[in-house]
């Protein structure tokens, strides 16, 4: 078994002021990791482990959650998830970038704008055909804005495309009272780990960049570097049907489907499932 590399923080500061951390691990050629809603650099704690041996690992934490706080605001556009990414990897001298879910798209729009990008992966960067729901994120903003997180949690899974079956069936009140149930026992976490009552209102971020998006895969066909495109046998369909959709637009674009994973596939085994086979479609992509 592996002896697990120890981590230590990164800062930089953004150019509107935001002060951006990620973890590091490891020692090679830098890459960066940019997680999905509900996530933080912790997240990918198992990924970078499994990287460290070939690459300085950088798990991102996004704005507005762990290294990064910072209170959500309205006028924010992906535009600002990218400069963060460019600064810092001007900061490290990394040019290498993974991005899972909504932290694919915003690899993605950064792949296509920057330079020093030279080689990307992501793992089912949600798009959707008919444009994601925009009632959904305004019902999604006002719940957090009122405080009901329980509801907030729901929306988010019924406007992303990822609940759960039997979620899907339940009325709304039966399910904000099942998602009261989970946020009560999450809340039970030791004080350094994050509970889903705090990662909760940063998914404005989210949904934020993933409508800003909508309509605009074409505007991917003019990304230039290699890119990685990977999904899970077991995620949704239209998650599927997104990353193929991708892998016909991009002009140097690698498909490759992993049995058995889900969305989760390349979070820590406990939230999800196969971070150590997404690490090494990783290491032979990035050293090929």
């Amino acid at each position: 078994m592996r002896t697990p590399t120890a981590a230590d923080d990164v800062y930089v500061t953004s150019r509107d002021g935001t002060r951006i951390g990620a973890l590091r691990r490891g020692q090679g050629p830098g890459i960066l990791l940019v997680q999905g809603a509900m996530g933080t650099a912790h997240t990918y704690d198992q990924l970078s482990q499994a990287l460290s041996s070939h690459f300085t690992v950088y798990a991102l934490d996004r704005r507005g959650r762990g290294l990064s706080p910072r209170p959500y605001e309205q006028q924010h556009t992906i535009a600002r998830d990218v400069e963060d990414i460019d600064v810092f990897l001007e900061h490290t001298g990394s040019s290498f970038v993974y991005g899972l879910s909504s932290g694919a798209v915003i690899t993605l729009e950064a792949t296509r704008t920057l330079p020093r990008i030279t080689r990307a992966a992501v793992y089912e960067p949600p798009f959707y055909r008919d444009g994601i729901s925009l009632e959904g994120v305004r019902r999604l903003n006002a719940e957090i804005e009122r405080g009901d997180l329980p509801a907030a949690l729901v929306t988010s899974l019924l406007t992303s495309g990822t609940a759960p079956a039997p979620l899907r069936l339940l009325p709304r009140p039966a399910a904000r009272t099942l998602a009261a149930l989970v946020l009560a026992v999450d809340a039970r976490k030791a004080p350094s780990e994050q509970r889903l009552q705090d990662l909760l209102p940063g998914i404005r971020y989210d949904f934020n960049a993933v409508a800003g998006q909508d309509g605009r895969m074409s505007t991917f066909a003019s990304i230039e570097a290699p890119m990685l495109l990977l999904g899970g046998t077991k995620s949704p369909a239209f998650l599927r049907q997104a990353i193929r959709d991708l892998a016909e637009t991009l002009p140097q674009a690698t498909l490759v489907e992993l049995e058995g994973l889900d969305h989760a596939g390349s979070w820590n085994s406990a939230r999800g499932d196969g971070p150590e086979r997404v690490a090494s479609q990783l290491k032979d992509f990035f050293t090929g």
